[in-house]
């Protein structure tokens, strides 16, 4: 069997490249659909060794998805050094035209179809990893819930693109085969198997027209349909306005946790703070005091945020809110807000240091504190550090303005 095409013959390295990238795409495609069947039963009753399985499916799926990315590259690359073989049915104007239409969609979806899946997991938090030596990141792709969202969008349209391209391909094939009698799918198989072209071939500018207009029917029949519109993260109206002696102009509230070895950060859109806050201390220290009530269902946290918001976590359905209240009290190391943390059903006591500057009647205030997520029963079916880390990070900031 030759090393190199021929006009006549498809050579040994475009054969290997052709079957390895059959298997690695037949492998992944229900990989990725089982891994998501298992992750929405997670969603409704997570357990250790469901999150772990469900883990384990969706990092091999995207390693295999990396993988793929760079096979189908290297498959074009030798593709355009080497001759095509003609058709053997190039007389067949509308045959070789959706044959020739079904080839740029398969090579052009076996590159946008795993970059669209890496930039999602790029710009995402809380995900299954990557195998290898790839990293999770992309250059030039920003963490952002947004950009992940319409990434994964675009991988579920164009998959199904895929999927299509590879029915009608393999249908292609056994028509030639069982039907017309013809070489077209022995050319592909080990051995030589040369066949005659027909001297009539279909030009290439036509199919990939037809090609970019499928494509573009898909992303526009999706966009139709409103699967590009930003998830609703609110899910319920947003908290009430709170009276305060100081009103919060600007300010971020978010928290970070370790999941499966990486660091996972999560911030909340819907907060209220009730503050008041004297500079002027009383007999105890005391400064003031602070009420944050906290829209759990604003939540967002990457690619686990519909996780986080199930019955073994937040429970946002049954507990939409959680709460902070503190005394603003001074102390010798600094001031500190001294109270307590309702999250779910669970009130614990804390107290979280502060820096703080007030210019007149502006203010800005930084803190954060530590929590275990166990005493709050959130988690409680997750018991493993490296699955989800017992300990949480919260920190806010925010600047204030004093109100008359």
């Amino acid at each position: 069997m030759p090393f190199a095409n021929s006009a006549s013959t498809y050579g040994s390295v475009t054969k290997t490249f052709h079957w390895l990238t059959a298997l690695l795409i037949l492998t992944n495609l229900p990989l990725g659909w089982v891994a998501i069947t298992l992750a929405q039963q997670v969603e409704i009753a997570p357990t250790e060794a469901l999150i772990a399985r469900t883990t384990l499916l969706f990092s091999l799926h995207k390693t295999l998805g990396v993988t793929i990315f760079f096979v189908a590259l290297a498959r074009i690359l030798w593709a355009l050094s080497q001759p095509k073989p003609g058709l053997l049915n190039g007389d067949r104007r509308l045959e070789s035209w959706a044959a020739e239409t079904v080839h740029w969609l398969l090579y052009g979806s076996l590159v946008l179809v795993p970059l669209s899946g890496w930039v999602h997991h790029a710009a995402s938090t809380g995900f299954a990893p990557i195998w290898g030596p790839f990293g999770q990141d992309l250059p030039l792709v920003p963490k952002s819930d947004s950009l992940s969202e319409i990434a994964s969008t675009l991988h579920f349209i164009l998959q199904w693109v895929l999927t299509g391209a590879i029915a009608a391909h393999v249908a292609g094939a056994l028509k030639h085969h069982l039907i017309d009698g013809d070489a077209t799918l022995r050319r592909m198989l080990p051995g030589h198997w040369p066949a005659l072209p027909t001297a009539r071939q279909p030009g290439h500018v036509l199919p990939l027209v037809a090609a970019l207009l499928i494509w573009s029917g898909a992303l526009v029949g999706a966009g139709a349909l409103g699967w590009f519109a930003a998830t609703d993260r609110a899910g319920t109206p947003a908290l009430a306005q709170v009276k305060s002696g100081w009103r919060v102009e600007t300010g971020q509230l978010e928290f970070t946790i370790q999941q499966l070895g990486s660091t996972v950060t999560g911030s909340f859109a819907d907060w209220t703070a009730a503050i008041t806050y004297g500079e002027s201390a009383d007999a105890n220290g005391k400064h003031g005091a602070v009420e944050v009530v906290i829209g759990i269902p604003s939540l967002s946290l990457g690619s686990v945020t519909q996780q986080a918001m199930g019955a073994d976590f937040f429970n946002a359905g049954a507990f939409p809110t959680a709460v902070f209240a503190a005394d603003l009290i001074a102390t010798g190391t600094g001031p500190v807000a001294r109270g307590t943390l309702r999250i779910r059903d669970q009130s614990v006591p804390v107290e979280m240091p502060f820096d703080l500057t007030i210019a007149g009647d502006a203010a800005t205030a930084t803190g954060g504190l530590r929590v275990d997520r166990r005493a709050f029963n959130l988690g409680a079916g997750v018991t493993d550090a490296k699955t989800l880390g017992f300990e949480v990070d919260i920190r806010f900031d925010l600047t204030a303005i004093r109100t008359p």
